[in-house]
C-alpha cells in the first residue's frame, strides 16, 4: 500500500506534484539539493491550498492537513522510507539517469520510480537500475492541481503490476490517466510542442505580429491562451529541448526547431521563469 511518497525537485512541476499528493492524503517527503528553492515551494503550495480554500474548493481542516502532509528535506536519505517515488528534476537526460542509479540503490527493491519527464525515453530511465519493470513514466500537466490529465508512459520492460498500480495511484490523486508508448515527445508534446513551433516560424517570417497570432489562435480554435504565451508559459528552453529530442530520436524535418526560438534560448529569453520571451514579464 502506497502511504508515502518521494519527490525530487521542487520546481513548478514537483512543487505542484507535491501539492495534490499531499491534498489527497499522501505523506510526501519533497527532495531538492536547494533549500531557498523547498522554502519557496512551501511558500507557494501553502498560498495555492488558501487560494482554494477561498474559492471553496478545500476546507480550512483539508488545507491543516495538506500543510502538515508536505515535508521538505534536502538530504537525499530522507527518502529511504518512501513507498513510491516521483522524480521532477529539469529535463537533462544525464541528470536523471545520475538520480534514478541513486534512487535504485537507496529505495527498497519493491518501490516504483516514475518519472515526470516530457520527453526523455523511459528505457534510458529504466536502463541505470536493477529494476526496469518498476520504472514508468508519469508525465503531470502545468500547473499541475489544475490539469487533469497525467500521461502515463511504459518502458519497454515495465511491468503490468507496476502500470496498473500507477494507474490506480494517478486516479487517487484527482487526476486522468492516459497511457502512452516510451516515444519521443509521447502523446500531447508531440503535437503540442510542433505546433507551438510552427507559431515561431509565423512571428519569423512575419505573418503577423505575436500579439495576432495568439489572438487568432485563441479566437479560433477557442484556445484559454496563444500559442507564443503558452510556449513563455512552459519555457523556451524546455520547448527547444522537447525539439530536439523528437527531431533526433523521429529524423523527421517538421520537428526542426525554428531557429528563432534558438535564438531566444541562446539569449536568455525563456519565457516566464526568465521574465522576458516572446513577451515581457517584468
Amino acid at each position: 500500500m502506497i502511504k508515502k511518497i518521494g519527490i525530487l525537485g521542487s520546481g513548478l512541476m514537483g512543487s505542484g506534484i507535491a501539492q495534490v499528493c499531499a491534498m489527497s492524503g499522501f505523506e510526501v517527503c519533497l527532495f531538492d539539493i536547494a533549500n531557498d528553492q523547498l522554502k519557496k515551494a512551501r511558500e507557494n503550495t501553502e498560498k495555492s491550498l488558501k487560494k482554494l480554500a477561498a474559492k471553496g474548493k478545500l476546507t480550512e481542516a483539508e488545507v491543516e492537513k495538506a500543510i502538515k502532509n508536505l515535508n521538505i528535506t534536502t538530504q537525499f536519505a530522507d527518502l529511504k522510507n518512501s513507498d513510491f517515488c516521483i522524480e521532477a528534476v529539469t529535463e537533462n537526460p544525464d541528470l536523471k539517469k545520475k538520480i534514478f542509479g541513486e534512487l535504485d540503490q537507496l529505495l527498497a527493491p519493491s518501490v516504483i520510480l516514475a518519472t515526470n519527464t516530457s520527453s526523455v525515453p523511459i528505457a534510458l530511465l529504466a536502463e541505470v537500475t536493477k529494476r526496469p519493470d518498476k520504472v514508468i513514466g508519469m508525465h503531470f500537466m502545468n500547473p499541475v492541481p489544475l490539469m487533469e490529465c497525467v500521461e502515463i508512459i511504459r518502458g519497454a520492460q515495465t511491468s503490468d503490476t507496476t502500470h496498473q498500480t500507477t494507474l490506480e495511484l494517478t486516479k487517487k490523486l484527482g487526476k486522468t490517466p492516459v497511457t502512452v508508448k516510451d516515444s519521443p515527445g509521447f502523446v500531447v508534446n508531440r503535437i503540442l510542442i510542433p505546433m507551438l513551433n510552427e507559431a515561431v516560424y509565423c512571428l519569423q517570417e512575419g505573418l503577423a505580429g505575436k500579439e495576432e497570432i495568439d489572438l487568432s489562435m485563441k479566437i479560433s480554435c477557442n484556445f484559454p491562451m496563444g500559442p507564443l504565451t503558452l510556449a513563455d508559459f512552459v519555457g523556451l528552453d524546455t520547448c527547444l529541448f522537447i525539439m530536439e529530442v523528437m527531431h533526433k530520436g523521429l529524423k523527421q524535418d517538421k520537428f526542426k526547431p525554428c531557429p528563432l526560438l534558438r535564438k531566444y534560448v541562446e539569449e536568455g529569453k525563456l519565457g516566464r521563469k526568465s521574465g522576458e520571451g516572446f513577451y515581457s514579464y517584468k
